[in-house]
């Protein structure tokens, strides 16, 4: 609207005459001057400058709507509001239907956590004929960490839809739905998004999964500007495939640690003096991290919808961190044969800081080195009391197979 030309917004010809020969187009030339600069520009009087400001900003600005108005549109055009059900009932009520249309929707979770396991069961579900409760569509499935398995799929669908996959046939044809792209960087992505772009727009794709966005990325670029500048751009390319194609569109992120303070130990106090290394338990704090989404604050405004996989005391949540249509919850879930289940559709609130905490089983070994460190360092570097041998690990602490996996950034889940 701001580029709608002047001359065409039925302005009377003696000051739309007066616009043009001052090289004043469109609206947003126009509008991008005060009322004496454009009097000292046009040679005009306040009243005919004021006057036709106003006209020109009443063509060019969006007619208000009410609340009730919009939703009857939305009414009118279901397509505009679907939903991808993911068939866990207290998400779907919760997100009014499910995984929205024309929107971004993100995932993130530390490794192992289960955020495979729910692209795979998103892309069976968009597949489905829609007597099943699917889309009956073709799914674009980008693998970027080489993490999709057929074989898990197909035990996903099996165990999920028997009455669907044990059709002749069936199986195959929905596999057959499932174009999984596997770039090896980021140029080779961003080199594909053009393809992506002509097989959305005609209607030839029902679900574009991206697993996972941080990994692109974090293999082109360290922590520098060209990064940022690369994510901002396919950030913006990304929200205009949801919004043109009006599909859902479903982005895997992964976690990053965050330390409390940039330093482990103090060497030098403020006055300059120097400092010995402080090792005592007060000083741990320092050490203290935590995990947070990656890709920064800029992604996290681009996307409308994050669901957040987390890990406590050997139980798994999902939680509705971000999202226009529901209040903070959080799931109790389970990975079965059948993929992630919950154990209760009724999600719990949370409120506070709470709902964007992630934690993971690695936070725990870190906080293991860092008291055998402190101890080692506390005691002049001596092995006094310090024994490694064996599978009691660091200073007689025993790593679990879970624990270690989770370190490592093992696992199968996702």
């Amino acid at each position: 609207m701001a580029n709608r030309l002047i001359s065409e917004m039925g302005l009377p010809n003696s000051i739309a005459n007066i616009f043009a020969a001052r090289n004043i187009k469109t609206a947003k030339d126009a509008l991008s001057l005060t009322e004496f600069e454009l009097m000292e520009l046009l040679d005009v009087g306040l009243t005919e400058v004021t006057s036709a400001l106003a006209y020109i900003s009443e063509v060019v600005c969006p007619p208000f709507e009410t609340a009730l108005s919009l939703l009857e549109q939305r009414v009118q055009n279901e397509h505009l509001a679907g939903h991808l059900p993911t068939k866990l009932e207290g998400l779907d009520k919760a997100l009014c239907g499910g995984i929205p249309f024309g929107v971004v929707t993100e995932l993130v979770g530390p490794a192992g956590i289960g955020k495979t396991q729910f692209c795979l069961k998103l892309a069976l579900l968009a597949s489905l004929p829609v007597s099943c409760g699917g889309l009956d569509g073709h799914v674009i499935y980008i693998d970027v960490e080489s993490k999709f398995s057929s074989r898990r799929m197909i035990e996903i669908g099996s165990k999920s839809f028997p009455e669907v996959f044990y059709r002749e046939g069936m199986a195959k044809e929905m596999a057959g739905r499932i174009l999984v792209l596997q770039p090896t960087s980021l140029l080779e992505f961003t080199d594909s998004l053009q393809q992506i772009k002509v097989l959305l727009l005609q209607n030839k794709a029902k679900l574009l999964i991206i697993d996972s966005m941080a990994a692109l990325l974090s293999g082109e670029y360290e922590q520098t500007n060209p990064r940022q500048h690369a994510l901002a751009w396919h950030i913006s390319f990304i929200k205009s495939l949801a919004e043109l194609s009006r599909i859902p569109i479903v982005v895997t992120n992964q976690v990053r640690s965050q330390s409390h303070d940039d330093s482990l130990f103090s060497f030098q106090h403020t006055d300059g003096t120097n400092l010995q290394m402080q090792t005592r338990s007060d000083n741990l704090t320092r050490f203290d991290t935590h995990l947070i989404a990656a890709l920064g604050i800029h992604w996290a405004h681009a996307v409308s919808i994050r669901l957040i996989l987390d890990s406590r005391s050997g139980q798994r949540y999902m939680k509705i961190a971000k999202s226009p249509m529901s209040p903070p919850l959080q799931f109790c879930f389970e990975i079965t044969a059948s993929g992630i289940s919950f154990l209760s559709d009724d999600g719990v609130e949370v409120s506070g800081p709470q709902i964007n905490a992630i934690h993971s089983h690695g936070q725990v070994i870190l906080k293991h080195i860092a008291t055998v460190l402190a101890f080692i360092l506390g005691k002049g570097g001596r092995r006094k009391g310090f024994d490694s041998g064996g599978e009691e690990g660091f200073g007689g602490l025993r790593m679990t197979e879970y624990e270690v996996d989770e370190f490592g950034g093992g696992g199968d889940g996702g």
